[in-house]
């Protein structure tokens, strides 16, 4: 049970008390420190955060951009001599190392393994350009090589969700960093070529130091996935993070997202290109059907007009109009031959000998042919002859023919 009298103090009373003990410490203020490289990052901000590690133990560290301007960066492996004050992160209570000044010792030992691996690897051609394959850009299946509680595993699922649904997805879960980690990649890239029909492989893990991300620098998991049958991408790490695992797939990313996102199109880019080849489509379809439609008015237009019963009608208003026309033009020829009729009536009226007869005149033919006695010479005494008048026919008989004697021209 707490004493009344306990004296109590607050967290931040007790940071306080640490910064200060660790600040006021001549032997902790100016000191060099001698360590490996990890876990750097460079901020937006230009300073710098990293770890300073060995055997035993981990010192955070940080040099702002008043110090880290103008040098060139840290990699991750890379041994340095670092000097620099101790002090106290209160905000996370942690001890911090605040450097003003590095100088480069060498290249750790993880670091001359990975280079020495990656010379080994790079002289067996498995880096060379010829035989990286192309990635799909569509896949129907995605294998997915990472540990099922990773949270590079959500980025790609929410990723490849939002951009390509219609992949499926085939996760082949493994450890990704620790102690057995190299063998179950192995095994994953093993798996998903033998018995899954994916189209393409994603290696993928979170950032990390060049410990966390080891096993993707193993020597059996580089020979796995340049042995692999399906085209390979790595997501590992962040942008800064390189592993002998990039090297060998057969194309690279500079995180998991990003890996999903080089293997995945856009959806909605892709209804928008299927939207306007409907819209197209569409406008095409209607232009068509109206063409056809006008075509189908013409045919029926043309059909309607050559159409038996059209064609009788027609040829019966033709031939109606034939016999009218007909019909006029006879009457116009009968009145025509009426008053040319008449005209002749008239005219052989005026020219008839019956006129003649009428005025004493007679008109002789001869019995035995018929033919007009127009001078005495035309019949002999004796002969039959028969006298036409006005008003009838006299028979007769000829008893002696007197022809007149010539007249003589007046002057002789």
């Amino acid at each position: 049970m707490i004493q009344a009298a306990t004296q109590f103090y607050s967290v931040g009373a007790v940071m306080q008390y640490l910064r200060e003990a660790l600040e006021f410490d001549e032997q902790l203020q100016g000191i060099w420190v001698r360590g490996e490289v990890s876990q750097f990052t460079h901020a937006a901000s230009g300073h710098w955060y990293f770890s300073l590690k060995d055997a035993e133990a981990t010192l955070r560290c940080v040099m702002f951009r008043q110090r880290s301007a103008g040098l060139p960066r840290l990699v991750p492996g890379q041994e340095i001599f670092a000097h620099g004050n101790l002090g106290l992160y209160a905000q996370r209570g942690e001890v911090q190392f605040v450097i003003d000044q590095v100088e480069d010792v060498g290249v750790g030992v993880l670091y001359q393994r990975f280079l020495a691996l990656k010379a080994e690897l790079e002289a067996l051609g498995l880096f060379a350009p010829e035989r990286k394959r192309a990635i799909p850009t569509s896949p129907a299946a995605i294998g997915v090589v990472t540990s099922a509680s990773a949270a590079a595993l959500r980025d790609i699922i929410r990723t490849l969700r939002l951009r390509w649904p219609l992949a499926r997805v085939v996760l082949a879960p493994t450890l990704v960093q620790g102690d057995g980690a190299g063998e179950q990649i192995v095994r994953a890239l093993t798996w998903l070529n033998q018995y899954q029909a994916v189209d393409v492989i994603l290696i993928a893990r979170g950032g990390g130091s060049i410990e966390d991300l080891w096993a993707f620098n193993e020597r059996k998991v580089a020979l796995a996935i340049a042995a692999s049958n399906i085209p390979t991408i790595t997501g590992i790490g962040h942008e800064t993070d390189s592993t002998i695992a990039d090297f060998v797939a057969d194309y690279r990313a500079a995180t998991p997202t990003a890996a999903a996102v080089a293997i995945s199109p856009d959806i909605m880019g892709l209804r928008l290109l299927v939207a306007d080849a409907r819209q197209r489509l569409s406008g095409a379809a209607h232009d068509h059907l109206d063409a056809l439609r006008d075509d189908l008015a013409d045919a029926a237009h043309r059909l309607a007009r050559e159409h038996p019963r059209v064609q009788h009608d027609r040829a019966r208003a033709r031939l109606t109009d034939a016999v009218a026309t007909l019909q006029r033009q006879m009457q116009h020829r009968l009145s025509l031959e009426r008053e040319r009729l008449s005209g002749a009536a008239l005219h052989l009226q005026a020219l008839s000998p019956l006129l003649t007869m009428a005025r004493g005149y007679a008109a002789i033919t001869r019995d035995r042919d018929g033919a007009p006695v127009t001078s005495v010479a035309k019949v002999a005494p004796m002969e039959d002859i028969t006298v036409r008048l006005h008003d009838g026919t006299l028979a007769a008989t000829v008893t002696a023919a007197r022809p007149h004697p010539p007249v003589r021209p007046q002057g002789d």
